[in-house]
This record gives C-alpha cells, structure tokens and sequence, in this order.
C-alpha cells in the first residue's frame, strides 16, 4: 500500500513539471509574438527581427470588392521593407482578443482573433495564424497567415 502511495506522489509530481514546463512554454511563444506587435506598431523593424525567421513568410486570405477570394504572399525582406516605409505619423494598433496555443516540441500553433485600428480608428478583424519554431534558445515566427475583414467583427 505504501509503495501505491510513493507511485501516486510521483505521477502528481511529474503532472505538475509537465504543466508547468508547458505553461513557459506557452509564456515565452506569447512573448514571442507580443515583440513582434511591439516592432510592427513601432515600425521598428530591429525589433521585429527579434520575433521573426529570416525565411518568414506571410499570407492574407481575403475577399476582395468584386466579392472574388484572395490569397496575398509577402516575404520577410519584402515584409521589413514595407515597414521600415511606414508613414511614421501612422499608428497601428492590433488588439489581440484572445490566444489559442499549441505545441509540440519544437513547434507551435498559435490562433489569435484580432481587432486593428489605424490612426485608432478601426479598420478591419480577423484572425492571425502563427507558426513559430524553437531552435533549442528561443521561439520565432516562421510563418503567419491572417484573414481581414470589416463586418461580422466583434467589438
């Protein structure tokens, strides 16, 4: 009976170094992401950087006005270039609503419905997709793909 005991005491042991490894885990991928809002809504692209894989690459899927659906491809270099342009008076703001995370091992899933003002006036919503990997030191994004839209937004 004691020995049942001792095993009882390990599994609960092991259950909470598991969820504690995991909620870090999930700490520094949210970190990850929030250097990378820092960087985009500063336009500061060294910031970014931080954040991002070299090789990232972004996708908007999105209904255009003739009401056809769209898929837009951006590398990194083209990504950082657009920012770096970024009309310095501009603000971005993108209000994350919520986080879903996921991972295994070295990498991760992150959804994240969102709601992005310019200038604070709204402009769309939509929902981020991050794909982040660790290279043994440190999470980055390796790819994001988001959807845009102005109605059926919550606010």
């Amino acid at each position: 009976m004691r020995s049942c005991k001792v095993y009882m005491v390990l599994f609960f042991c092991f259950i909470a170094a598991n969820i504690s490894a995991q909620s870090n885990q999930e700490a520094a991928i949210k970190e990850t992401i929030a250097v990378f809002f820092d960087g985009l809504q500063r336009g500061d692209t060294l910031v970014l950087k931080k954040a991002i894989s070299e090789d990232l690459v972004l996708q908007t899927a999105f209904i255009n006005q003739q009401g056809v659906s769209v898929l837009r491809t951006e590398n990194s270099v083209d990504f950082l270039k657009s920012l770096a342009s970024k009309n310095p008076s501009d603000t971005w703001e993108e209000n994350l609503l919520s986080y879903a995370i996921q991972v295994d091992g070295n990498m991760a899933q992150v959804w994240t419905p969102y709601e992005f003002y310019l200038n604070k006036k709204f402009s769309h919503c939509g929902v981020n997709s991050f794909q982040l990997f660790n290279d043994g030191t440190v999470w980055k994004i390796i790819y994001i793909i988001d959807t845009r839209r102005k109605q059926d937004c919550v606010k």
